[in-house]
């Protein structure tokens, strides 16, 4: 199997996106909140949403099945308070169970928290436990900046998220360390405070000792890793200076990298410094770049190419397109075996 790790809702309808303008609009006049019921969407508009885009591209590029979440830049946890995320977040997560009860065999959800800036991490437990329990939920995405750019929020070591991590490792579900918009001019969203996020994840777990209070706790950091696999020795001498051990040890058992990086030499690079157990192949297909490179002919998200391009060994290649996801993912997994797959 070929199996994608990151996948968004990005072609939600358009009813959707009209219900969050309501619901934005409403913060300074209450009275013209949206109510739930005023957003009806169908199941064939949820399958006209998705055929001819995810579903295509994944029959075209050979991708058995994606773990789908909502779309990232939507979450925007830092509008409004935790009243405001937690109705949105829950209206998300829904349209994306939706969709992989549809196409069990095509998509698995994973579930966004409604996280708001300045509010106890703790508060998303019940999102949290009503993604796993009511909707299978495999994974989670974990937003480090609520706030949109600004970085108000302490470091992922922090003992303010532990009620999070207890939580999933109580369900043995992973979470990817993913931010939302920036609203921070000097931060471009797609371009510079996703990739800022990943590299700046990192560091802080370097930073840290979180693994040692949850030594199962597994984090994909999306994007390749961010800056991360380019300064791979800087990361490791100061982890050094810190009197960290090496990386290997200190944060290989329980980070991983996605395959999220759209040209052959980044590529190459991703697979050749960071060991092929901590890569999962995934594409975010129709994301943050959805055109066609003129110079090869081929979409810049096609990440199969790039991988197959690399001359990776069959082992590496089978850990990275369908084995690591397995294991990061166990209840995935079980889903996978439950379908005789």
């Amino acid at each position: 199997m070929i199996i994608d790790c990151h996948g968004h809702y990005t072609t939600a309808p358009p009813a959707l996106a009209a219900w969050r303008d309501q619901q934005i609009a409403a913060l300074d006049d209450p009275g013209a909140a949206p109510a739930r019921a005023d957003l009806r969407i169908s199941d064939d508009e949820l399958r006209e949403t998705v055929e001819p885009n995810q579903l295509r591209l994944m029959d075209e590029r050979g991708i058995d099945l994606t773990i789908f979440s909502p779309r990232a830049s939507f979450m925007a946890h830092h509008v409004g308070g935790f009243e405001t995320s937690a109705e949105w977040a829950s209206i998300c997560n829904e349209l994306c169970h939706r969709v992989s009860t549809l196409y069990p065999e095509r998509f698995a959800p994973a579930a966004m928290l409604p996280q708001s800036p300045g509010v106890d991490p703790a508060t998303c437990i019940p999102e949290l436990t009503r993604c796993v329990e009511e909707y299978g939920a495999v994974a989670l995405n974990l937003n480090p900046d609520p706030s949109g750019g600004h970085w108000t929020a302490p470091p992922l070591t922090d003992r303010s998220w532990y009620p999070i991590y207890e939580k999933m490792v109580e369900y043995d579900i992973p979470a990817m360390v993913h931010v939302s918009t920036s609203v921070n001019p000097a931060f471009h969203t797609t371009g510079a405070h996703y990739l800022n996020a990943d590299t700046t994840a990192f560091m802080q777990l370097v930073e840290g000792d979180l693994f040692a209070d949850f030594p199962t706790l597994r984090l994909v950091i999306p994007h390749g890793g961010g800056a991360v696999p380019y300064h791979w020795g800087r990361f490791r001498g100061l982890a050094m200076a810190l009197g960290k051990p090496e990386l290997e040890d200190h944060v290989l058992n329980n980070v991983f990298f996605d395959t999220c990086v759209y040209h052959q030499p980044g590529s190459d690079l991703l697979f050749d410094v960071i060991p092929a157990r901590n890569i999962l192949f995934a594409s975010e297909m129709v994301g943050a770049v959805r055109s066609v490179d003129p110079r090869t002919g081929h979409y810049f998200d096609d990440t199969r190419r790039y991988a197959e391009a690399a001359k990776l060994s069959e082992e590496d290649w089978a850990a990275i397109r369908e084995r690591n996801a397995r294991t990061v993912y166990p209840r995935l997994d079980a889903l996978l075996k439950g379908q005789g797959r």
